[in-house]
């Protein structure tokens, strides 16, 4: 079981015990969406059949439920110029704007019962022990899963994790000089993006990334919002300007040590979910310190805050 993605927090306070986490999480718990629900969210089990907090030594494993119903906007479309024909010519004239949008909308709950539904899930690793947690995705679904938390965790305290060097400026600076921080190596994936207002982007996928190849676009003012690196070796990922890792990987020869050891499904997991917990806990301080180290919190969000927490794209 390994992230394929890492948007960072610094865990403050988990602010209760690690086995009274099923109670506050099942107050937030999914159940599939209602005929009329266009949406549904909550917490379920990491494994099937088992608790909402999966928890492997002093590890936590979450997994956030996102549903939604799927209704094409020509399935809708059709049925509404069905609908308002069938009005205009009962009623002898054209509907006007605002008994079209009404009728959209009566059109649109009575198509929703029989709408599909879409599910997607989103693994939250909680590290009491080196006061981390990962969210396993980036963007804008990271807001959802953060409110999330913070309303089902009573007295949760978190913030957005900070270095005192920026990622854009620390991947240009590496870029330029042509040399990755100690432990880690530069691979062959880059965006470098324009700060003007033209905003011009370019991309490199597959291609050497030699300080004199970038040089003309970096002595032009782009800087480095994407850069796909390795650590020790052992996982590769794409660091983001937002000091987001996307991509994670790591080879068959790290996976493979939880492998053919004659356990169960069960245990292959949790052994599995050990050894992911371990490298990435390794790798995020390493990359802390890549960057100049953590940077005092500017705030701590609880759940008593007002202020939403301020998560980057």
């Amino acid at each position: 079981m390994w992230l394929k993605n890492a948007t960072v927090l610094r865990l403050v306070s988990l602010g209760q015990r690690v086995d009274a986490l099923n109670n506050a999480l099942g107050k937030q718990a999914f159940t599939s969406c209602g005929s009329s629900d266009v949406a549904s969210s909550g917490w379920v089990p990491p494994r099937a059949d088992g608790s909402l907090a999966h928890v492997v030594g002093q590890q936590v494993l979450l997994s956030y439920c996102i549903e939604k119903k799927v209704l094409p906007g020509a399935v809708v479309k059709d049925a509404l110029a069905a609908r308002s024909a069938e009005i205009e010519a009962r009623q002898g004239f054209k509907l006007g704007r605002k008994q079209l949008k009404e009728l959209k909308e009566d059109v649109t709950r009575e198509l929703l019962p029989k709408a599909f539904a879409t599910r997607s899930k989103t693994a939250v690793w909680i590290d009491p022990v080196n006061n981390l947690i990962c969210i396993d995705a980036v963007g804008s679904k990271v807001d959802t899963i953060v409110t999330a938390l913070f309303r089902s965790i009573d007295r949760l305290e978190a913030t957005p994790l900070h270095c005192n060097l920026s990622p854009a400026a620390a991947m240009t600076d590496w870029l330029a000089s042509d040399e990755a921080p100690g432990g880690f190596t530069v691979d062959q994936d880059a965006e470098l993006k324009d700060s003007g207002e033209g905003k011009s982007t370019v991309k490199f996928a597959n291609h050497s990334l030699d300080a004199a190849d970038l040089g003309h676009h970096l002595a032009g003012g782009k800087r480095c919002t994407q850069l796909a690196m390795t650590w020790e070796d052992r996982i590769s990922f794409v660091l983001t300007s937002a000091l987001g890792l996307k991509k994670i990987k790591a080879p068959d020869v790290i996976k493979d040590e939880t492998k053919d050891n004659g356990e169960d499904a069960d245990a292959r997991f949790n052994a599995d979910f050990a050894l992911m917990a371990g490298e990435l806990g390794k790798l995020i301080a390493a990359l802390s310190g890549a960057l100049g180290g953590e940077s005092p919190a500017e705030g701590v969000r609880h759940r008593t805050d007002e202020q939403e927490l301020p998560m980057a794209a």
